[in-house]
């Protein structure tokens, strides 16, 4: 693409980035990152969610100054956001997780590394704090049934200086996912499983008429996981946990009470059980449960700066961003993601001064209206 060619056509928004990403993608690269499970009823409903909200913004209020900036678990964020866990961003681009890592450094946001990276924890964990070392790095751990798989990789994320361990709860087993079926997904020649190949030899398998992630996670990740494992997980490693997957807020009590430091409100974007609520409209329950004993994420839909500012109004610390940051990777790799961050930062700080807010603190329940 030439320059002025590119300029010209440079999204104005995230939604414009999804549009330019299908182009840029292989249609099994695409339909793994941009579907769902089943009817893709919920992978729908999560941003709907947002536009059932709305704001009742106040007025002459001095916003001519506004900070956006905020801490999670005391690691500093220069907006309420972090990348969210997503396996094989070299689909993508060949740099993958390292350019995210880099765009996310730059822009002071924080990210969580997935377990099922296709680059190394080690090779993203050296490129991000090489910028920003005190922002959040966390790891996303998926529990695998060969525990010292699972306890070497633990032991690799404090050695690389990961901040905390991201336990996804909502993943036993794997939501089917049709278009990947259809499309039989797996990695194609030269792409692997970076943090596991070279522990246990593991990628995922090319199976007919199936898809190879499906058949990895039936095969590998350990179905049994209860509570107890989260007091096992603590018990080899100082890290703190945040658990991913709650939509409810018994689940949120009793993840605090096993001793988890955060609480990320999440359905897997709608990539595991179709039908299950939108993630925003779970927040607020799970933000009334907890009571302030843990800081409270969510993710899901995020599409745009007044959706950031609505979620922090239900009582979210923070959210985390995911399949935006592939699309900008798609379109032109690291630049892409940079910009992505840029629109999301630029709207919220926008939202924020149309609503009468100049930092954080100002975001509450009473900008908002709630129909159905």
């Amino acid at each position: 693409m030439e320059e002025s060619e590119k300029y010209f056509t440079k999204p104005l928004n995230l939604f414009e980035y999804e549009q330019q990403a299908q182009k840029c993608l292989s249609p099994m690269a695409w339909d793994y990152y941009a579907s769902g499970a089943w009817d893709e009823i919920t992978l729908r409903d999560n941003h709907a969610a947002f536009d059932r909200i709305k704001l009742r913004p106040r007025v002459l209020v001095d916003v001519s100054s506004r900070n956006c900036t905020t801490k999670i678990l005391d690691q500093p964020l220069q907006m309420p956001l972090l990348i969210a866990p997503m396996a094989f961003q070299c689909l993508a681009d060949p740099d993958g997780e390292l350019a995210t890592a880099k765009a996310a450094s730059s822009a002071g946001v924080g990210m969580v590394l997935s377990t099922m990276s296709t680059k190394t924890l080690e090779e993203v964990a050296q490129v991000y704090h090489s910028q920003t070392p005190d922002a959040p790095l966390w790891f996303q751990l998926y529990i695998h049934r060969d525990r010292n798989l699972t306890r070497t990789l633990v032991e690799r994320a404090d050695a690389a200086g990961y901040q905390a361990l991201c336990v996804t709860v909502d993943a036993p087993v794997l939501g089917r996912r049709e278009r990947d079926t259809r499309n039989q997904f797996t990695l194609p020649p030269g792409l692997q499983l970076a943090n596991l190949t070279t522990l246990s030899g593991l990628n995922i398998p090319d199976q007919q008429g199936e898809s190879g992630l499906f058949t990895y996670f039936a095969q590998q990740l350990d179905p049994s996981v209860t509570w107890r494992d989260l007091e096992w997980l603590q018990s080899i490693s100082p890290l703190p946990l945040a658990i991913k997957g709650i939509l409810r807020g018994d689940d949120a009590v009793r993840a605090v009470e096993c001793g988890a430091k955060v609480i990320i409100v999440s359905n897997h974007g709608g990539r595991q059980l179709d039908g299950a609520i939108a993630s925003l409209d779970a927040l607020a329950e799970v933000v009334k449960a907890v009571d302030g004993r843990a800081e409270v994420i969510v993710d899901g839909g995020i599409r745009r700066g007044t959706d950031i500012l609505k979620a922090l109004a239900l009582g979210a610390k923070a959210v985390l961003v995911g399949r935006p940051v592939l699309w900008g990777l798609a379109v032109d790799r690291q630049a892409g993601v940079d910009h992505v961050l840029e629109i999301l930062r630029n709207e919220l700080d926008l939202a924020m001064a149309l609503s009468g807010c100049t930092k954080l603190e100002d975001i509450d329940s009473s900008l908002l209206v709630v129909s159905r």
